[in-house]
């Protein structure tokens, strides 16, 4: 088989799942970059930092009355928790006081159009897998509905056998010959689902595109009205790095034409890993909190017939990624930040890292649903308390009897400790915590046996 067939099959299985004509395209971009052997380097010696950039802190004041109601959130909600063991969208879990991340983002949004007397849609980027259940959830909420869909999907692309780049075949489970093609897939679902169109039909110029399990990224009136006052057609919120980003994706400037990028690890070539890790030099990182006008988004995808073409993401997994003997196979991914370096004009914007919050594992799921983080009741916004907003405590809890949100629930049968007062908390072994536990300084655990700390026991590195 020629790689033509292969593409030609992959494109074939695309249409018959009734894909729509952007994502097929897209697809085709990527395959073709993909047999044309690209690399999606970024070598050290092509960029340099990205410079001083505006702060968020310190921008002025808005009429958040006019500029948010011509503003729409869109929450990325395709992902399952299946990092936490379970098969169910991870904004239903419950984030903290009995709310799940959905629950607070709704009232978020609510709270905000009460508050200025705003539309201010909610949209979510479904996947196949989320998107049942979230809708039934939504149904709680029929104030949400301003007119427009509560939701679009993002797309779904073939698997590709890793020898013969065609599309793999798995009857035994076949929903596993398909996979998400990344986030970055926001911007063709935007436009092939036609949410984009209807977007701009209401009389909506920004969208504020985020992840569903970052609670920090509420909508800012400032920041729109700062890209409108500044005509920036792309904005990416960036926090200051710290030891924790070693691993993470920083923002650097490309010494040819002056453009931002986003170079992450599977960028840089082994040669350059120290320099990557070097957050004191590139400073700036991705939190995936991004802005967009949708005018100017709408006329570049106009352009390329909805394909916005973003560095090139080779996954190689296998097509069950739960048997490590099933084949061998490759995704086609990219990421909706790398966006930064196909717009022209786009800008960066220095936040607190109030704004970037992300719950990964259940380690985040503790400190969040701890005393370290508040919920207000008026408008559902939630925040470390003032002394701990840049210093949170780092957690790191035995992957063996805590990764699975069931185990983690049991060994926490009372909520989480105090950890108002706590530098870390790392456990090693399986701990059982009782009720209105306070963890002070640097804890470390170790319990060869199951072990159980007595309710209202203070822990003191």
């Amino acid at each position: 088989m020629t790689s033509d067939d292969g593409l030609k099959q992959a494109e074939e299985k695309m249409r018959d799942a009734g894909q729509p004509d952007e994502a097929i395209r897209s697809f085709r971009s990527a395959y073709e970059r993909l047999e044309g052997g690209e690399s999606a380097m970024l070598p050290t010696a092509e960029l340099e930092p990205a410079g001083d950039v505006d702060q968020f802190e310190k921008l002025p004041d808005a009429d958040a009355g006019d500029v948010l109601d011509r503003v729409a959130v869109i929450k990325l909600n395709g992902g399952l928790a299946t990092t936490m063991g379970l098969r169910s969208p991870k904004s239903l879990v419950e984030a903290r006081d009995g709310h799940s991340f959905l629950d607070i983002i709704v009232g978020q949004t609510l709270a905000l159009r009460r508050r200025y007397g705003v539309r201010l849609p909610l949209v979510l980027m479904n996947s196949q897998a989320t998107r049942e259940e979230t809708l039934q959830a939504l149904q709680a909420y029929p104030e949400l509905d301003v007119g427009l869909p509560l939701d679009f999907l993002q797309s779904m692309v073939p698997k590709l056998d890793a020898e013969t780049l065609a599309p793999i075949g798995w009857p035994k489970e076949p929903s596993l010959e398909w996979n998400p093609p990344g986030h970055g897939d926001v911007y063709p679902a935007l436009r092939g689902s036609g949410m984009l169109s209807a977007l701009l039909d209401q009389g909506f110029r920004y969208a504020m595109i985020s992840n569903a399990d970052n609670l920090g990224a509420t909508t800012d009136a400032r920041i729109p009205a700062h890209m409108e006052h500044n005509q920036i057609p792309f904005l990416m919120e960036v926090v200051q790095g710290t030891e924790a980003e070693r691993k993470g994706g920083h923002i650097a400037r490309r010494r040819a034409d002056g453009q931002l990028v986003l170079r992450e690890t599977a960028q840089t070539p082994p040669e350059d890993q120290e320099s990557f890790r070097d957050y004191r030099r590139w400073r700036y990182y991705n939190t995936n909190n991004l802005w967009v006008d949708l005018g100017g988004l709408k006329d570049t995808l106009d352009d390329t017939g909805g394909v916005l073409e973003l560095p090139l993401i080779v996954n190689r997994k296998t097509v069950n990624p739960r048997d490590s003997s099933s084949p061998a196979v490759i995704q086609l991914e990219s990421a909706m930040g790398a966006a930064i370096g196909a717009v022209k004009g786009a800008q960066l914007l220095l936040v607190p890292r109030t704004r970037f919050a992300p719950v990964k594992t259940t380690d985040d799921l503790l400190v969040l649903r701890s005393d370290v983080y508040t919920l207000s009741n008026e408008d559902m916004v939630v925040a470390p308390i003032p002394e701990r907003a840049e210093n949170l405590p780092y957690v790191e809890l035995d992957s063996k009897f805590y990764k699975l949100l069931d185990d983690f629930e049991r060994r926490f049968p009372a909520g989480a400790p105090s950890l108002r007062q706590a530098e870390r908390l790392v456990v090693h072994g399986d701990v059982t915590f009782g009720a209105n536990v306070v963890v002070r300084g640097a804890v470390g655990l170790e319990a060869p046996e199951p072990m159980q700390i007595d309710a209202g026991a203070t822990l003191e590195g």
